[in-house]
């Protein structure tokens, strides 16, 4: 393979010359012995590791689709809360295959992510029209996970409640999920009947769960049973199809309390688990505690309505081990694409899918009947049961027929019909029972039929034709700063490039349309992939096992920390509860903790920014008997490799702790060190970071573990389930594999290396403007630095709010603001940036430098300048009236370089303070837009 065809020249954003340059300039001959400067000699791996031999593009594409055809395509008719699905061709090309989409990172800058923001309002409310309650949040995980974040939720406002009861017929992975995440929290899930269960002698009751229709298709009158569990002060949760709620009644019109499950059918392929959008919904009296991210509507600098993330404060990031959850990922991708899904069909459309799919389940049904044989469940909407002597031999006939069917137990077969179901295939269905006649029958839940409007806000009426709905997700694109504009210099986010030939199998029918309880022969395809990229992953970070399970980061802390929980328990010392976290970390990392049953203990950090030692050997020490973890990041949050690393693991190690390694920067270590090797036990990954699966404007993600040998027999099963599908978001594994594959060992150090080196390109350039404020070994940082805003603030009254918004007018997005210190900036490039974008940055960093001097000096108004008054609209600079003391040219064109091409934020400063004193989270229904 020559040089021109290797990816890893596509991947790095700096060819040899350049290279050379900035090495030049940092003051070295070539990138090894920068490496040696930065990174300690105790913990640098010797040899390199052992992957194979990189492919280019083409290569590995053929490769990876010589594996995945081993999987066998077939007809799932499961259901189990997955289901065949119709991705609209005009939502797959100009969003899910759309860069200006899938790079964009979570809306933390609200005036450039207006797009988005204006997709997952119109998801909420999809969500809130469909349950009937008050509010809904931006999307969840999946629906276990969104099962067991309502589960905490009920409980923190009945924290003395010690009991949850599941209805038997809930989905399966559901409970598996709930009962993993109740057991540290001290909690019973108790599964029965739920006919036969009396809420008023349940002592310590909190919550119930039911499923609307169950897993075996029934749709059940709940109404008299939710008013038995209020009256014992418990709340009732309802896990919901989404498609059914188009024509059966709210869950909120026959009492729930907080409404989950899953948005997959609504155009989501089934990916073999995912990633999928959940959705969580609740009354107006829980939207302060409701989980994760929530859209809403403030007004900017002009008074013009401007899109939000709100409540923040409600965050794990804020909150720390005061949290209820520690969701940091939602799947807005995901979310985006269900609800263009929803706008793009319209309630008339959505409710002709419903219709279909019920009237095909009924006319099997009846079939079935007219031949004598037993259907159960009735009513019900897309799944039949059937009762069948034969029922194993059914199954197993209908699957070597290419249909797979739902085997109850050995007497007892259930179908679910999809939006891709046909009557031909019903016919050939009908034929495993032995039925020859098609008894044809109309849509039969009359009692249960939805009496209410959904989905009547404009945006659900106006989107019919492809030409429309072209023009409106460009439109919405247009509002948003992506990764395929500019370079986003997020640290510890490492927002890199997600490559086009690292994306193109995610759309693959082999990859997408595959139903994750599938029968295991099914999927030897994605079996075979997905170990070998468990093997890759464990020899880059030195471990003995990995698990894919974990479908976010945040889900990745929980299933490490867990494992390490149960270790502790077979080994008879369940009184090690203690977790060591810096004051550095990230909230979820205490949020982890708790929700894993711990205590959370913080050790303090240094002024160097590294963690104290001393207090960590006190600490560990004083807790020696109690001790279950620490958690560390590493490098460190700080952006240095830490030198007394490997003395932090054998404190920790010597107390009989066990040493949990966040993965967040992972980025620094590959092909030059690794966890195991520095003496971690656990480390979770962000493979939305490191290794390439893209952001997605906020999810989805994937957060496996790696583990060493001790605590394998600890990773997630069926039976310690942190998601609800065996391999998580099995699908976009593709795009890790695919990088992988094509770096191979070589090509993924230099890429860690190259990362160093432009971090510290920048920590060079941009000092004069912003000190650096940590520094690790010959004064070099590690693949991100922390620049200090504080001085200039306090010069000016500027802050690092009003330099995040001033970027945006240089054509930015801002670094990370205020984290992991207040009044700083955190940027880190990642390998794949270009010089000339690198120089770009820095320029608009150091004339924004300039103009906070300006008004220190008094040159430049202390209130009405250009960075108070940032971003500025085109709609401001065009306005007949300017009053302000600089420029419009200022304003608008403060570099030459914008002259060739500019970013305009789509609206002014939006006021934080306004959107959460008046939360509006849902779109206004269309009689605000009718005359009176």
């Amino acid at each position: 393979m020559s040089a021109q065809t290797e990816f890893k020249h596509r991947h790095l954003g700096v060819g040899v010359e350049e290279t050379s340059e900035i090495l030049s300039l940092l003051g070295y001959s070539d990138l090894e012995a920068l490496t040696s400067d930065i990174v300690p000699g105790g913990i640098r791996m010797e040899g390199k590791l052992e992957l194979p031999e990189p492919l280019g593009e083409r290569e590995a594409l053929a490769e990876l689709k010589g594996l995945l055809a081993k999987n066998k395509m077939a007809r799932s008719y499961l259901g189990q809360g997955y289901h065949g699905t119709i991705l609209p061709a005009v939502i797959q090309r100009n969003l899910l295959e759309n860069p200006g989409w899938y790079t964009a990172y979570t809306p933390y800058q609200p005036e450039i992510a207006q797009g988005r923001l204006e997709a997952l309002l119109n998801f909420q409310t999809m969500v809130t029209d469909l349950t009937g309650l008050a509010v809904a949040n931006a999307s969840l995980l999946d629906e276990g996970t969104a099962a067991a974040e309502a589960m905490a939720l009920a409980l923190s406002s009945k924290p003395k409640g010690k009991v949850i009861f599941a209805d038997e017929n809930c989905h399966p992975q559901t409970i598996a999920v709930l009962q993993t995440r109740a057991e540290p929290l001290g909690t019973e899930v108790v599964v029965g009947k739920w006919q036969d269960f009396d809420p008023a002698n349940c002592e310590g009751l909190f919550a119930v769960l039911v499923q609307y229709p169950d897993t075996r298709g029934s749709i059940h009158d709940y109404e008299k049973f939710a008013s038995e569990v209020q009256d014992a002060k418990a709340m009732v949760i309802v896990a919901a199809d989404p498609l059914a709620l188009v024509v059966l009644k709210e869950p909120a019109s026959w009492g729930a309390d907080i409404c989950v499950g899953s948005t997959q059918r609504f155009g989501v392929p089934m990916g073999c688990g995912g990633p999928h959008a959940a959705y969580i919904a609740v009354k107006d009296s829980l939207k302060r505690k409701l989980p994760g991210r929530l859209v809403g509507v403030s007004l900017d600098s002009q008074g013009n309505p401007g899109f939000r993330l709100a409540l923040q404060t409600r965050e794990q990031h804020i909150r720390r081990d005061k949290a209820t959850s520690n969701i940091c990922t939602a799947q807005v991708l995901l979310a985006v694409i269900a609800s263009m899904y929803a706008v793009y069909h319209g309630p008339e459309g959505l409710r002709v899918i419903a219709e279909r799919v019920n009237k095909l389940a009924t006319t099997f049904a009846k079939s079935l009947q007219a031949a004598g044989l037993t259907v159960g469940g009735e009513p019900f909407f897309d799944t039949v049961t059937i009762s069948t002597t034969d029922a194993k031999s059914i199954v197993r006939q209908a699957g070597e027929s290419g249909f797979n069917l739902r085997l109850l137990d050995e007497n007892t077969v259930s179908v679910s019909f999809d939006e891709l179901s046909t009557s031909e295939e019903l016919a050939v269905l009908l034929e495993f029972f032995g039925v020859q006649s098609v008894e044809t029958a109309e849509a039969d839940f009359a009692e249960f039929a939805r009496e209410t409007k959904i989905l009547t806000h404009e945006v659900f009426h106006r989107y019919r034709s492809e030409t429309e709905m072209m023009r409106y997700l460009r439109r919405l694109e247009g509002k948003d700063l992506a990764l395929n504009q500019a370079m986003i210099p997020l640290g510890s986010c490492t927002m890199k490039l997600n490559a086009a030939a690292e994306m193109i199998p995610v759309t693959w029918p082999e990859v997408g349309e595959i139903h994750p309880f599938a029968p295991r022969e099914q999927l030897a395809g994605y079996e075979e992939m997905l170990t070998l990229l468990e093997n890759w992953l464990a020899e880059i970070t030195g471990f003995a096992g990995v698990s894919l399970q974990p479908n976010a980061g945040s889900q990745g802390e929980y299933a490490g920390l867990l494992a390490i929980r149960r270790y502790h328990f077979s080994r008879g010392e369940r009184e090690r509860n203690i977790c060591i976290i810096p004051t550095s970390a990230h909230g979820t990392n205490p949020a982890s903790a708790v929700m894993c049953g711990m205590k959370v203990v913080a050790v303090g950090c240094d002024e160097a920014g590294n963690i104290d030692i001393a207090d960590l050997k006190a600490k560990a020490e004083k807790h020696a008997d109690n001790l279950a973890a620490l958690m560390v990041t590493y490098p460190s949050t700080h952006g240095v490799f830490e030198e007394g690393i490997l003395e932090i693991c054998e404190t920790i190690h010597k107390f009989g702790g066990q040493v949990y390694m966040d993965g967040a920067n992972m980025n620094a270590q590959v092909g030059l060190t690794s966890p195991g090797l520095i003496g971690a036990d656990v480390c979770h990954l962000n493979l939305h970071k490191t290794f390439c699966i893209p952001h997605g404007g906020g999810g989805p993600g994937v957060g496996p573990i790696g583990v060493a040998a001790h605590l394998v027999p600890f990773l997630p099963d069926s039976e310690n389930a942190v998601s609800a599908a065996p391999w998580g978001s099995a699908s976009i594994n593709v795009i890790s594999w695919m990088y992988i594959r094509m770096m191979g060992a070589q090509g993924l150090k230099e890429a860690t290396q190259i990362s160093l080196l432009l971090a510290n390109y920048l920590s060079k350039q941009l000092e004069p403007a912003f000190p650096v404020l940590y520094k690790g070994r010959n004064g070099l940082v590690a693949h991100e630095c922390i620049l200090d805003v504080r001085p200039m603030a306090k010069e000016s009254g500027l802050g690092v709010e009003d330099v995040a918004k001033r970027l945006i007018d240089y054509g930015f997005h801002a670094p990370t603001m205020s984290w992991p210190v207040a009044g700083t900036l955190m940027i880190e490039p990642t390998e794949s940036e270009s010089k000339r974008e690198l120089d770009r940055f820095c320029e608009a960093l150091i004339a924004i430098a300039s103009e906070m001097k300006a008004v220190a000096n008094g040159e430049s108004d202390a209130t009405d300048n250009v960075l108070k008054n940032a971003p500025h609209t085109a709609a401001m600079l065009t306005a007949d009236e300017w009053t302000h003391p600089y420029s419009r040219t200022e304003a608008a064109w403060p570099v030459a370089s914008l002259r060739e091409w500019k970013f305009w934020s789509p609206v002014g400063r939006v006021d934080n303070v306004h959107g959460d004193r008046n939360l509006v989270c849902t779109c206004e229904g269309m009689d605000a837009y009718t005359e009176d």
